[in-house]
């Protein structure tokens, strides 16, 4: 992997990291046309941890509220641990079979579709009033088990967390700022297992130079796409991402029928 491989997957995982449309599968359809065959699951986690950055940044009150554990906040905390609760325990006992798919660009395509249908679908629903501090303790629990369905690559993240937020009443800010901050823990908890499982085998062979860029370029463009997300999802277009993920889904099929 050279230094403008590692920008443009890094830019390529910090738009699509928020931006409903599959960060996982972009990396893997462009990992597999760029013919990239080394450290891609390493690469993959250092990317996604430059995404956290931004969020950071956007969210940073509600970051620094929920770590003085204010009274206003411990209702969110404790909804945003029931949410990841689903995605640790799937991610954890099926680690080795949602690796193997990383180097599926079919099911990728298929699963993209799969989004897009979601998104469509969601874009037609009335939104709720509700703030995260209004739902019943299982709902957090069901927005969780959206997320466990995106470690599978097609399968967007933040459309499916936003998604089922929606379809348990919240308004589209709360469900976004809700899918935004649950993502801080089960990013960084992925990333430092991954971490600790490459220390581990002993097989770092990055060079120092390719994850700082890819690492800038996630956080750098992963900001720019969160004020996309949030504009789109207040005008109440997230049904166009469903076009582009149909389109992209098509080509990656036709593209590797010629292959």
């Amino acid at each position: 992997m050279n230094s403008l491989q590692a920008i443009f997957l890094g830019i390529i995982q910090g738009l699509t990291e928020f931006i409903p449309v599959s960060s996982s599968g972009h990396l893997v359809i462009a990992q597999s046309f760029l013919n990239i065959k080394e450290d891609q699951i390493l690469f993959n986690v250092i990317l996604h941890i430059g995404t956290l950055i931004p969020i950071f940044i956007v969210f940073k009150q509600d970051i620094k509220d929920m770590i003085l554990f204010k009274k206003e906040k411990r209702k969110e905390i404790i909804y945003i641990l029931l949410a990841i609760i689903p995605t640790g325990i799937i991610g954890v006992l099926f680690e080795d079979f949602f690796a193997e798919l990383f180097s599926n660009s079919y099911l990728t395509a298929l699963m993209l579709i799969l989004t897009g249908l979601i998104l469509y679908i969601t874009e037609k629903i009335e939104s709720g009033t509700k703030e995260v501090e209004d739902l019943k303790f299982w709902q957090p629990f069901l927005v969780g088990l959206a997320q466990a369905g995106a470690i599978i690559p097609g399968i967007s993240r933040s459309g499916t967390t936003i998604a089922a937020s929606l379809f348990q009443g919240l308004n589209r800010e709360a469900a976004a700022r809700f899918s935004f901050l649950m993502s801080v823990p089960v990013i960084g908890g992925a990333g430092l297992l991954q971490f600790l499982n490459v220390l581990e085998k002993g097989s770092f062979e990055l060079e120092i130079k390719i994850v700082i860029l890819g690492f800038l370029a996630a956080s750098i463009s992963g900001y720019l796409a969160i004020k996309i997300l949030l504009k789109v999802l207040a005008e109440k277009k997230l049904n166009y991402f469903s076009y582009y993920c149909w389109i992209l889904a098509i080509l990656v099929i036709l593209l590797n029928l010629l292959k």
